[in-house]
């Protein structure tokens, strides 16, 4: 699939859709208790999906019939051998979760995902899953997916490289079931919102873990996950798409609703980062009133630092196109572990535009750059997909978005919600 798109003026109001990471975080804690949880406003997206498959396959009841509300009955943390290949497909939060989970199973599970899966790095929780008395190897001895599991691990002491949360929330999870204590040490720990949105949605279900300023996280073992009702909030990641298209395409005002400053997500920094550019926001009651954005305002360049939004470096690129002077993108380094490493793609897509960078290890500077329309090619992943079909609307000329299927990863409605907005998006 693909999106042919051509410079739009926006208009209107929209809804954002539930969250991502706590539609995950839902799945999961709810299919390890005992008992009735209730999901409501969870993200149908392909990740979902993946995810709540593989739990299935664990043992859990779940009935997603209801868009607007998912039911789980959970196994009681009696998780059983799967009788199938664990496929996370593109979901790396599936595929990290269902390794440290498949390490309390008394029996081998393997897991794997796509081709982007299957290059996605896991040998820290390989090695942390060896040393807490459990079984794991890659299959390619490359320390990537198809991976072999065998538990159950005991607990213990770990060590974690702290660039990717990925591979340590997913311990605080499993190893408070674990016989024994754990104590996972991290070092420069990156992503602190999604682990703040662990910790709390883990004591929504009943779960203690002691957090030591990030350095250091102490699980006690033999616990028991109790069922919850949760409701989940607008996805402020999802967000950032509409809400960056609004701020920098001229004549454009939309009112978003369904948004809330109080939540866990990084990405809510995306409002103090369009005002600090200089963007005209009006936002009501922490956002539960509603945001609304005025477009076509002249923006200037800041500094921002992205060890706790990795995921909206993409979409900051384009930001970074339309404002004045130059912006620089900081402490990147965790989105280049996703599906593909974005600082890269986004800079080689948004290249093709016109728009001109500077590149190191850990920043990504963008320059004021005047955007053409090019052939994208999506990468494969849904937010090189979104970010370039949002520059594609400032751009001179029409851009075609390869891989446009994988905007539903993470945003099933992207095209809706956008066309609904006045977005000039064909799909083709």
């Amino acid at each position: 699939m693909k999106f042919v798109i051509n410079p739009s003026t926006l208009n209107g109001q929209a809804r954002i859709p539930g969250n991502k990471s706590g539609t995950a975080r839902g799945i999961v804690f709810g299919s390890l208790a005992n008992g009735t949880t209730t999901l409501i406003n969870p993200l149908t997206n392909l990740d979902s999906y993946s995810i709540v498959k593989m739990m299935t396959a664990l043992g859990a009841r779940i009935d997603t019939s209801d868009d607007s509300k998912w039911i789980i009955e959970g196994t009681g943390g009696n998780l059983k051998v799967p009788a199938c290949v664990l496929d996370a497909e593109n979901s790396g939060t599936g595929f990290y979760f269902l390794l440290a989970l498949c390490g309390l199973i008394p029996g081998y599970s393997v897991l794997t995902g796509d081709y982007q899966i299957c290059y996605r790095p896991a040998q820290p929780m390989i090695d942390a899953i060896n040393k807490l008395g459990g079984q794991a190897f890659s299959t390619r001895g490359t320390g990537t997916a198809p991976v072999v599991v065998k538990g159950p691990f005991k607990g213990g002491e770990i060590s974690l490289p702290g660039v990717n949360s990925q591979w340590m929330t997913p311990f605080l999870c499993a190893c408070a079931m674990a016989e024994g204590d754990t104590l996972i040490h991290e070092t420069n720990l990156l992503e602190r919102p999604y682990v703040d949105m662990t910790i709390g949605m883990l004591k929504l279900a009943g779960i203690t873990i002691e957090n030591r300023n990030y350095d250091e996280f102490f699980i006690p073992g033999r616990q028991c996950f109790k069922p919850f009702a949760y409701t989940l909030p607008s996805d402020w990641g999802t967000s950032g798409y509409p809400l960056i298209a609004t701020a920098i395409t001229k004549g454009s005002k939309v009112t978003f609703h369904g948004l809330d400053l109080a939540d866990y997500a990084g990405e809510k920094a995306f409002i103090q980062i369009l005002q600090d550019m200089g963007a005209k926001l009006e936002v009501l009651d922490s956002g539960k009133g509603g945001i609304t954005v005025e477009g076509g305002h002249e923006l200037q360049g800041i500094e921002i630092d992205c060890s706790g939004t990795p995921d909206a470096v993409p979409i900051l690129a384009v930001l970074g196109c339309y404002a004045q002077g130059k912006t620089v993108l900081k402490n990147i380094g965790a989105c280049r572990l996703k599906e593909t490493d974005r600082a890269k793609s986004i800079r080689e897509e948004l290249g093709k535009m016109g728009a001109k960078f500077e590149e190191t290890g850990d920043t990504l500077t963008i320059y004021h750059s005047k955007l053409h329309g090019a052939i994208i090619n999506g990468h494969h992943d849904h937010r090189i997909v979104m970010a370039s079909s949002v520059a594609a609307l400032i751009a001179e000329g029409q851009t075609e978005v390869d891989h446009a299927e994988y905007a539903a990863v993470s945003f099933p409605n992207f095209y809706e919600l956008m066309t609904s907005i006045n977005a000039d998006i064909k799909r083709l």
